[in-house]
């Protein structure tokens, strides 16, 4: 058997010939091929930004709402308190007059 020698620059000139019309046509297929599979990445990955959205969301809320319980607490708080100083304020009242066992008349 015997071998001949290669002409490297007709090789060359072969394989990029042959690129010059491949590389655009798998170019082409790739993106016709690849493209539901992209779409579906896009939407799957959408989607959980979505839910991690809502989870964020929901998260705030509760605290939002805690945070409004503790106030509707303390302003209940603040007003039986008001309310009990008004009391102690407020002058005793007596029963009856004369009933006081104080000195009259």
């Amino acid at each position: 058997m015997q071998l001949l020698p290669i002409d490297l620059t007709s090789l060359v000139a072969v394989i990029l010939g042959i690129s010059i019309v491949l590389v655009p046509v798998i170019g082409l297929t790739a993106r016709y091929a690849l493209s539901p599979t992209v779409q579906a990445l896009a939407k799957l990955f959408e989607s959980k930004g979505t839910e991690e959205a809502v989870r964020i969301l929901e998260r705030r809320i509760e605290l939002q709402e805690q945070e409004i319980a503790m106030l509707s607490q303390t302003v209940r708080s603040l007003t039986e308190g008001r309310d009990f100083e008004r009391q102690l304020a407020a002058p005793p009242k007596s029963s009856a007059p004369g009933a006081g066992g104080g000195p009259t008349g």
